[in-house]
């Protein structure tokens, strides 16, 4: 890792709480590796940048109280930027930030597994940033496809990681990030 690359945290909000297909079964895990990502990144100056998804009405405006972190994250990051797109990249202002701060690799974290997180590495991949995608510090949900088959959280983040692997991202795992940011410590 090197002092061009961030950590993005994209969409770890509490609006998801409050959305009918929201299960807490996995959270404490996704909470647990994105808080390692988080303060593993803190200790290795390396900065921190939070997304939040905002929408017009409903859990996602401004206006409802959830447009903060998801508890029990704790976040202090070097920038903040809404979005109203899947990608990360698109009207929020993030794009001009990380040019102006030299950034040429992003770190990928957050909740959807196969949206908002997926979206933004295939768009950061797309404008020439190295995107390391790291599955296990996102949070999905299961799903339902069009003949009824339930889709697993597991098995929606396993299809995830094989369709950008080597194609848009690197995957890695938390340990993998943290690895590179004590040794970016040390050097």
């Amino acid at each position: 890792m090197s002092a061009d690359t961030v950590l993005l945290v994209i969409d770890a909000q509490e609006s998801f709480r409050h959305r009918p297909y929201f299960r807490e079964d996995e959270v404490g895990v996704y909470i647990a590796s994105q808080q390692a990502l988080i303060d593993g990144a803190k200790r290795a100056a390396l900065p921190v940048v939070q997304i939040f998804h905002v929408e017009e009405a409903g859990v996602f405006s401004e206006g409802s109280g959830f447009v903060r972190p998801l508890a029990p994250l704790r976040i202090e990051a070097d920038a903040v930027f809404r979005k109203r797109r899947h990608s990360a990249l698109v009207g929020s202002g993030l794009d001009v930030w990380l040019t102006e701060n030299h950034i040429r690799r992003v770190i990928i974290s957050g909740i959807r597994t196969e949206q908002c997180c997926e979206t933004t590495a295939r768009h950061a991949s797309d404008l020439g940033y190295e995107v390391d995608y790291v599955g296990e510090a996102t949070l999905t949900f299961p799903m339902t496809d069009k003949s009824g088959r339930e889709w697993s959280a597991a098995e929606i983040r396993a299809r995830t990681e094989l369709v950008l692997a080597d194609r848009f991202a690197r995957i890695v795992s938390v340990e993998q990030v943290l690895n590179g940011l004590s040794a970016r410590a040390v050097a």
